[in-house]
């Protein structure tokens, strides 16, 4: 009997990001930390050096050393660290006090109405206060554009880490799964919303051992003005989701599964990578080695993960909704913890998959071996020379903060 031929997918439409609006009363402004410096500083010097809080109490000590209304001609352009999502990405450095950030400026040709509510949906940011979301300065108009200025992290993203140094290894995936759950039960618990674009360049790590996300939708007015720029990052979203239909956290958590493949591998795992481009996959260096790639080979893979033996963006994306879902290619060294916690973010149906509180409570997760030090250390290993860490900003030379 001939098999029945599937009917292609023709259509892939993202929903309107009504389900993740922000309660009426989480839109009012914020009042921004006005405890005295003192204060802040006593809660840093009362916190363990190698425990996870000393990152998110060091970057609010540093932003209230940075004046309220950041402006444009207060930054000094570094260097530009990456792009994606409609929006170009920079290291800056605030002249005034010599905190680097990183700034994201996003083209918009909206509205001044809509304007001022990505504005003021924006300003929820500053009661986020999470070691596991990426600190955030201040957001700004300037002519079509809005900069949002953010915590730097020195480490960057994974995506880079694997293109410049190799697969990351499994006890370090382990770490970052722990704080990537984390993360995104403090979106769901705190701000109520989901993430919606989990990926590796999405999660950036840094040299005092922090791993944090970024690039979540907490405004909805946003998600709406760039849904064009969304195209490269489909790759990654749940197989409900390129439907049409309602979906919930369990798409980050899918997302999560095939970021997670990603790195451990080394190339973005759908379709399934060739016998041939899996060994060569695998017999690249491990991040941290101290190895780094060719810089031919570290260009190859594309903006959003997927290299260049990729199908066609709805070949790719009708593979995700109707072929079974990718897994650790077994006899490769992977644990059967981590194996078994893919597949378990890698279900199709959703309502199959775990929720975030039983995921934190898998073995691959709960038995994390890796410290805070360790990590740290691993990320200075993966850093090129040129990023070595900056050193701690010691204030200005005025005594007056």
């Amino acid at each position: 009997m001939s098999k029945k031929p599937r009917k292609p997918i023709l259509t892939i439409e993202i929903p309107p990001s009504q389900d993740t609006q922000l309660p009426a009363a989480q839109l009012d402004p914020p009042h921004p930390d006005t405890r005295a410096s003192s204060d802040l500083v006593a809660d840093v010097d009362r916190l363990d050096l190698n425990g996870g809080s000393f990152d998110q109490a060091d970057f609010r000590l540093q932003r209230s050393k940075v004046e309220a209304d950041l402006r444009d001609e207060d930054l000094e352009r570094l260097c530009e660290l990456g792009a994606g999502n409609g929006g170009v990405v920079e290291k800056v450095r605030h002249r005034p006090t010599q905190i680097v950030m990183a700034r994201k400026l996003i083209h918009l040709e909206v509205k001044p109405a809509i304007r001022n509510s990505i504005m003021r949906e924006l300003k929820v940011l500053h009661d986020c206060n999470s070691p596991y979301i990426v600190g955030f300065f201040s957001a700004f108009n300037s002519e079509r554009e809005i900069s949002i200025c953010m915590e730097y992290m020195d480490g960057g993203s994974l995506d880079l880490i694997v293109k410049r140094c190799g697969r990351i290894p499994e006890q370090m995936i382990a770490k970052i799964t722990h704080h990537v759950i984390s993360g995104l039960q403090y979106l769901r618990e705190n701000l109520k919303i989901m993430h919606r674009d989990v990926k590796p360049s999405n999660i950036l790590v840094n040299s005092k051992g922090g791993i944090k996300l970024c690039d979540f939708g907490v405004s909805g007015h946003l998600i709406d003005s760039m849904l064009d720029s969304f195209v490269g990052t489909r790759s990654y979203m749940s197989p409900e989701r390129l439907l049409g239909a309602k979906y919930s956290v369990h798409s980050d958590i899918w997302s999560m599964g095939l970021a997670l493949i990603e790195v451990a591998i080394g190339l973005y795992p759908i379709p399934p990578p060739k016998p041939e481009e899996l060994r060569e996959a695998l017999a690249r260096p491990v991040a941290g080695s101290g190895a780094l790639l060719a810089e031919t080979e570290a260009n190859a893979e594309g903006d959003d993960g997927s290299s260049s033996r990729t199908m066609a963006i709805f070949e790719l994306l009708e593979y995700i909704v109707n072929e079974p879902p990718p897994t650790l290619p077994e006899n490769c060294g992977f644990s059967s913890d981590f194996t078994e916690f893919v597949n378990k973010c890698l279900v199709k149906k959703p309502a199959h998959r775990p929720d975030l509180a039983g995921l934190a409570d898998h073995k691959f997760v709960k038995n994390v071996s890796v410290s805070n030090a360790e990590f740290a250390n691993w990320v200075k290993s993966t850093m090129p020379k040129a990023e070595a860490p900056l050193p701690e900003y010691k204030g200005p030379r005025s005594s007056a903060v």
